[in-house]
């Protein structure tokens, strides 16, 4: 191997590689199954010697990032939490959100936009013949930090995916600083498949329609959007495209039934262009090497000027709930962050520039709590501290198990009266009231 003694001059301990972090020092982790592991151990061990340390990650996936046991010394910042990173934030008063749109972060890293990084650790693939470390299911972000980052640790993951490109889906051992190698055993979080509860079933159901022959589709994670990878694998839709932030395992579904193969495709025609993958090990297993698919950075998956350069794009996106007003809340429960803005804004907007494209903001109509309770995620208005992630003039549709409604171009009185046909029937009385006290009803549609 040509870099082989360059490989060798820059293996170092997980120890002896965190020793370069210094008090005060901002931390770059890999995002999602780019988190450094061996890594993470190393630096939460020098917690007693260490002071404001700021570690910045995204979508924390297990294992429990070591650091975050130290509250004392590291201050863990989240672009994007996960069910891991809820957990912790609940545990540690030093957890904290990072707002952003997502597709300019490439751009804001490399103008110096933000805070000075210091020192960056991520998880890859090993390096190949040519000196090359595939990032693996991450692409993300992580070139436009590298660049920025002082120090570059990379610790090798010999289980990780190799992800093909796309672009900038790999960095050369050139600008690597130390290297270390994780465990025989250490490898990519595999989430179990996700099944849909019976209103998701019925919600897929009604999202079908949306979708027609040549389509391009964007999907996230859960129960919904696995249910309409599996209809469309059992469809006879044909020539479907991918454009997505996420790849998940709906888009294994739809691809291997031949559904989704991308011929109509303005560009990036026969591959799936993603900027990070979460799912089972299948997803993982299904990525590797498999030029179907393309791993390429988020300022171009998420560019909205991008997503919409593909006709009839349809964008599928969760929320946590839909007010009387048409705004969307996908975040969070009052002042807990459960989630983040993630992609949802470029996508929502991207889709509805695209040539018959149309934005879908899914939800169930209601939930239930840990005490039984059942409540409305249609509300007349968000509790204070919740945050509107999609403001109403920017909804297309809004579609729960009742049903789907366009909000584009509708008045107050109207929007209300449609979204609260989409709620539950035990709860449209009350939302009826409180539209009426809002000042946004109209008995137009001659309720009794």
């Amino acid at each position: 191997m040509a870099y082989e003694a360059e490989y060798k001059s820059k293996l170092r301990t997980p120890a002896e590689a965190v020793r370069v972090i210094k008090s005060g020092d901002l931390v770059d982790y890999g995002f999602f199954n780019g988190k450094p592991v061996a890594c993470d151990q190393a630096l939460a061990a020098r917690a007693g010697e260490l002071t404001d340390i700021k570690v910045y990650a995204a979508v924390s996936l297990p294992p429990v990032p070591a650091v975050v046991m130290a509250p004392q010394t590291f201050t863990y910042h989240d672009f994007q939490y996960s069910a891991l990173t809820r957990m912790i934030a609940k545990q540690s008063p030093m957890v904290y959100y990072v707002p952003i749109l997502y597709h300019l972060a490439p751009g804001l890293l490399r103008d110096g936009i933000g805070p000075q990084r210091d020192v960056g650790i991520y998880q890859v693939c090993p390096m190949d013949d040519n000196g090359w470390f595939n990032l693996g299911p991450q692409n993300s972000e992580a070139r436009a930090k590298i660049a920025t980052d002082k120090v570059v640790i990379f610790e090798v993951c010999r289980n990780m995916p190799v992800c093909l490109g796309g672009a900038e889906e790999s960095v050369h051992i050139s600008e690597v600083d130390m290297i270390v190698e994780g465990g025989p055993d250490q490898r990519p979080f595999a989430m179990p498949s996700a099944e849909a509860s019976p209103e998701e079933v019925q919600i897929a159901q009604r999202v079908m329609g949306f979708i027609q022959d040549g389509s391009c589709v964007q999907l996230g994670i859960g129960g919904l959007p696995n249910q309409v990878g599996k209809f469309i694998a059992e469809s006879d839709l044909k020539d479907l495209g991918g454009h997505t932030e996420m790849f998940c395992d709906a888009y294994v579904d739809m691809i291997e039934s031949g559904r989704m193969n991308g011929s109509r495709k303005a560009f990036d025609r026969h591959r799936v262009a993603y900027t990070f993958a979460i799912g089972s090990q299948r997803v993982y297993d299904f990525l590797h090497q498999n030029p179907a698919c393309a791993s390429f950075p988020v300022h171009y998956t998420n560019d909205p000027r991008v997503i919409a350069g593909h006709d009839n794009m349809v964008s599928i996106c969760n929320a946590v709930q839909v007010d009387l007003y048409s705004q969307v809340n996908a975040e969070s429960n009052g002042f807990s962050q459960i989630s983040g803005n993630g992609g949802m804004w470029d996508f929502v907007l991207g889709s509805q520039w695209s040539k018959g494209g149309k934005s879908l903001i899914c939800l169930t109509s209601t939930f239930t709590d840990s005490k039984g309770q059942r409540h409305s995620r249609i509300v007349p208005h968000f509790a204070p501290g919740s945050i509107t992630t999609i403001p109403r003039q920017m909804v297309d549709y809004i579609v729960t198990e009742h049903g789907a409604a366009q909000m584009h171009g509708q008045p107050t009185w109207h929007r209300a009266e449609a979204i609260i046909n989409l709620a539950h029937p035990d709860f449209r009385d009350e939302l009826i009231a409180a539209a009426g006290k809002q000042g946004i009803w109209r008995r137009s549609n001659k309720r009794d």
